[in-house]
């Protein structure tokens, strides 16, 4: 029986299923893998220079391939420091497999070097379980290929997301019979997703053929199950307008003639007056979360008491969350809206038509871009957030794989940047991770090096943790950085003064009261990668331009924009405001009814804009 390293083994094993990138950081309790990948020739090593930025690009990688994106750190510090890009991945539904280097097995307990154990003996692991799927920690090597095959297998199918496998530093070095892992040559790499019970779809095509006003409302499972063209299909086919969430831009093309467009606090009036009128609503890989829901407040975004809701999701746990639901189903919506829209052509062959509909959409949308016009094209220096998205749109090609932050670059890129191809816009949603965009755009590069991957942030998060320059430079990740530059945390300045009046903590300055920056063109010459601070409005085309052709030679580019901290138009409510702000008409996150029966949300957009 011929025996080979763990590490080896480990590393065959990812081989086989086709990993061919493993994003990392070094450290003792890892560099039995190191050297194992070292000899490897099919799985290139992406190091890194902080672990959030290992996990955050792996993130980025999985949301292009659709695949576990596979990420390494070291124990202690090096754990903690993945946490953040683990967690956004959980919440996000990204799957990712993380193998952590742990203490020796035979000192478990002992507080070796760097160990974390507060409660029990060799217990570090336990704290991803919060955000991970599953932890495994690996007490006997012999379990490993079949943890291996459980683990990517858990991180892919249902609601995706990432688990952990934490390995003692020891066992990377022992030896182990090769045949133990035959198992893995038999086990499948790919699990069959399941459809919705026949009757549920019987159920669901009757309820939106009779329905007046029916809303499809789309969440980012749509995209995470590639089900953009079944959306469409079923939209077409019966005139049913389509509203979305944040994670669910570019489920359609935004230029699709029945995409209504965001609801929520960022969301848009006109596609409130569609969902809060409604009578029928099919919720599609959406929890209703509060963002996108106007902290639920009835009459805001939804109104339960006029509106049936229907849902369908990958996740049991979804179903209902936040709105009873009169047909609840569980299963895969690539394969559900199929089976939906079979069932509505059973039912009404001839679809429907909705001219007047279709009109007023196109109507509003272009009404809301004349709206725009003006601020869009403005030369006013330092630039209008705008302006910025008005250029890139016009430089960057339309396939290009966009990545955002937190701010402008994310609330207001989902209300007012046309998306047209689907799944090249990735937000950061669930946890909204100030630092995202600079790191994901990175492992989005990784994925499709034959596309152009950017990433719009803004000074506070690119500033979270710009060693992802290092990174592009020692792997040659030709990406580009936009950093639109405000010189503050700007979106929670905007909510602090809208709430009281200042702006205290949340602007950047020196002790004497001056606006103070970083000159990130200038940070990322030091680490070596082309820049341009542009210096008026009119010099950020070209400078982006040059970003492009810069990514076409396969160089890394970072332009900067210093940028006027104008507030996200927010339509919506948001609860934080009515906490910061006590609203007569609100108490403990409900609205009060007024005596003529109607409910009166309260509205803040106006006063932000205003102050």
């Amino acid at each position: 029986m011929s025996k080979k390293l763990v590490s080896d083994l480990i590393v065959d094993y990812l081989e086989r299923r086709g990993v061919t990138e493993l994003f990392g950081l070094c450290g003792h309790t890892v560099i039995g893998m190191l050297d194992a990948l070292e000899r490897s020739k099919k799985l290139r090593y992406v190091g890194t220079r902080h672990e959030a930025v290992a996990t955050t690009a792996a993130d980025g990688y999985a949301r292009i391939t659709h695949k576990a994106a596979v990420a390494m750190c070291h124990l202690g510090p090096g754990l903690t420091n993945a946490i953040t890009g683990v967690a956004n991945a959980s919440l996000d539904s990204i799957p990712m497999v993380l193998i952590a280097g742990d203490v020796p097995s035979y000192y478990f307990g002992r507080h070796p070097h760097q160990e974390v154990q507060m409660h029990a003996d060799g217990d570090q692991y336990r704290m991803l379980e919060p955000i991970c799927k599953r932890c495994w920690r690996v007490d006997d090597v012999e379990a490993l290929p079949q943890i291996f095959d459980r683990a990517f297998r858990l991180a892919e199918s249902g609601r995706p997301g990432p688990v952990l496998i934490d390995i003692p530093m020891d066992m990377f070095s022992r030896e182990m019979e090769e045949d133990l892992w035959d198992r893995t040559y038999k086990d499948s790499h790919v699990t069959m997703r399941p459809a919705i019970d026949p009757e549920a779809a019987k159920a669901i095509a009757k309820k939106l053929v009779e329905a007046e006003n029916p809303v499809l409302h789309a969440g980012g499972g749509i995209l995470l199950a590639q089900a953009s063209e079944e959306l469409a299909a079923l939209a077409e086919f019966l005139d049913i307008p389509v509203s979305r969430t944040l994670m669910g831009q570019g489920c359609l093309s935004d230029h699709h003639p029945l995409l209504v467009g965001q609801t929520g606090f960022w969301g848009l009036d006109f596609t409130h007056s569609l969902t809060l009128n409604a009578d029928v609503i099919l919720g599609l890989g959406t929890r209703f979360a509060e963002a996108d829901s106007s902290s639920w407040y009835q009459g805001v975004t939804f109104d339960p008491d006029k509106t049936t809701f229907l849902q369908i999701d990958i996740d049991p746990n979804e179903i209902g969350r936040n709105y009873p639901v009169e047909i609840g189903a569980v299963g895969d919506l690539k394969i559900a809206l199929k089976q939906i829209l079979d069932e509505v052509k059973a039912i009404c062959p001839q679809g429907k038509s909705k001219p007047e509909l279709r009109a007023k959409i196109a109507e509003t949308k272009a009404a809301f871009k004349k709206s725009n016009e003006d601020i869009s094209n403005d030369s006013r220096f330092p630039m209008t957030p705008q302006r910025i998205l008005k250029d890139v749109k016009e430089v960057i090609p339309e396939d290009a794989y966009i990545f955002t932050d937190v701010g402008w670059n994310k609330n207001g890129v989902a209300q007012q940047f046309d998306v047209t191809v689907p799944g090249t816009i990735h937000h950061s949603s669930g946890l909204a991770t100030m630092g995202f965009g600079a790191s994901a755009v990175l492992g989005g590069k990784v994925a499709a090096p034959d596309r152009i991957c950017i990433t719009l942030t803004g000074d506070g998060g690119f500033g979270v943790n710009p060693t992802c320059l290092a990174t592009a430079v020692e792997q040659g990740i030709a990406c580009t950085w936009v950093v639109m530059n405000n010189s503050a945390f700007g979106t929670i300045a905007g909510l602090e003064n809208a709430n009281y009046h200042h702006k205290f903590g949340t602007m950047f300055h020196t002790p004497d009261g001056k606006s103070y920056t970083p000159r990130w063109a200038d940070v990322a010459k030091a680490y070596g990668v082309d820049a341009i601070c542009v210096n008026s409005a009119e010099e950020f085309k070209p400078a982006l331009e040059k970003a492009m052709e810069a990514n076409k030679a396969g160089k890394p580019f970072l332009v900067e924009a210093p940028m006027e901290n104008i507030v996200v138009p927010t339509p919506g409510c948001w609860n934080i405001n009515d906490i910061y702000s006590p609203n007569e008409l609100v108490k403990e996150g409900k609205l009060v009814k007024k005596e003529n029966g109607q409910y009166v949300a309260p509205n803040h957009a106006k006063s932000h804009k205003a102050k």
